[in-house]
């Protein structure tokens, strides 16, 4: 195989390997911040409700940094112990934000 026609095909290979890579790094940073937002929702639930002895946001804060995500919002009803809480996470294609909330189950 000659020198330009190698050259090509590499050149090919990468144009088609790094959208893929950047999707991939993407999909991963969702799954990221969807995972860190459930976390981080059900700590400050159980602050709220005083199962943990702490600030719910603070504790939401706490998940959400140790996983390397922004806690964009953390709303809280101290009376019913709802939690929302809104993260997000900077990827090479923008923000990825996700949101989770956590309550008391009725029964």
């Amino acid at each position: 195989m000659s020198a330009p026609a190698l050259l090509g095909v590499a050149a090919a290979t990468l144009a088609l390997a790094l959208p893929i890579i950047g999707a991939a790094a993407a999909l991963d940073a969702a799954e990221r911040a969807a995972g860190a937002a459930d976390a981080a929702a059900l700590a400050a639930a159980d602050a709220a409700l005083g199962w943990i002895d702490s600030d719910p946001c603070a504790i939401a804060e706490t998940v959400t940094s140790a996983v390397d995500v922004h806690l964009e919002s953390c709303d809280v009803n101290l009376e019913s112990g709802q939690v929302r809480i809104s993260v997000s996470v900077q990827t090479m294609f923008g923000r990825v934000t996700e949101r989770a909330h956590a309550a008391p189950s009725v029964a």
